[in-house]
């Protein structure tokens, strides 16, 4: 494990808002794993939804809110593949100059250099690379490697894993019949593997593809890539009551 002592967790807006376990997930991961985990109260949005709706103005006020909230930190871990890129890739030339910020697959394996996290997830899951975290960060098979080391699962391939679910934030609202039509090839691909569970490193698709899944009954839940790898005998993952 590297020398990172004084991490942060950036929750992001949705997580925080709606599916806090991954955020508690994410922290009980980290400390599991040596790391001291600190969570600013004061942190609010990366100011992605603003910059891709054409607010750059806002935008900045946000990527420099964010800048000085975090600073001080070794590093700020993100359960969210599109919000680690617009801190670490859209956020400088806002004016901003974050800490070093990572998408969590990437700092469990490139910065504390670990696969195996002593994770026990016992279902037949499969994974969805959301398109920022496979396009934008490039954390390539990062989160197959860390599935792979856990004991009792089982990790099916998914169908055309590289095609967008849809979601794309506002992309959905204001593209919605295109945006319905990409989630139905994405989750016909997902029923195709049999998976009891579908994951991903960004709430926003699961929220998007879970979506479609559960008015569909299909059975199949979506869990965030920290609660997998936060489940252990001891602790095992449960559905949250959101």
């Amino acid at each position: 494990m590297g020398s990172v002592h004084k991490v942060a967790l950036f929750a992001t807006c949705l997580t925080d808002t709606l599916y806090p376990a991954t955020a508690r997930a994410t922290v009980r991961l980290l400390e599991r794993l040596g790391c001291t985990v600190d969570f600013p109260l004061d942190q609010t949005c990366c100011g992605q939804l603003h910059f891709n709706t054409g607010y750059r103005a806002h935008a900045a006020d946000l990527a420099v809110r964010f800048a000085s909230v975090f600073s001080g930190h070794d590093a700020v871990v993100v359960p969210s593949g599109s919000c680690a890129g617009m801190v670490r890739h859209v956020q400088p030339d806002l004016g901003a100059t974050p800490p070093p910020t990572y998408e969590l697959s990437e700092f469990l394996v490139d910065v504390l250099g670990v696969t195996d996290v002593g994770a026990y997830f016992p279902h037949r899951v499969t994974y969805h690379p959301t398109c920022h975290s496979l396009r934008m960060l490039g954390v390539g098979a990062k989160p197959l490697a860390l599935l792979r080391e856990v004991r009792g699962l089982e990790l099916v391939e998914l169908p055309q894993a590289e095609s967008c679910c849809g979601f794309g934030g506002t992309f959905a609202l204001k593209n919605a019949d295109t945006s319905t039509a990409m989630l139905a090839d994405k989750m016909r691909c997902v029923l195709d593997t049999g998976a009891e569970v579908l994951t991903a490193g960004d709430n926003s698709c699961l929220m998007h593809i879970g979506g479609g899944l559960s008015r569909l009954r299909t059975g199949v839940r979506p869990v965030h890539l920290a609660e997998i790898l936060a489940s252990t005998e001891e602790e095992p993952w449960a559905p949250a009551t959101r």
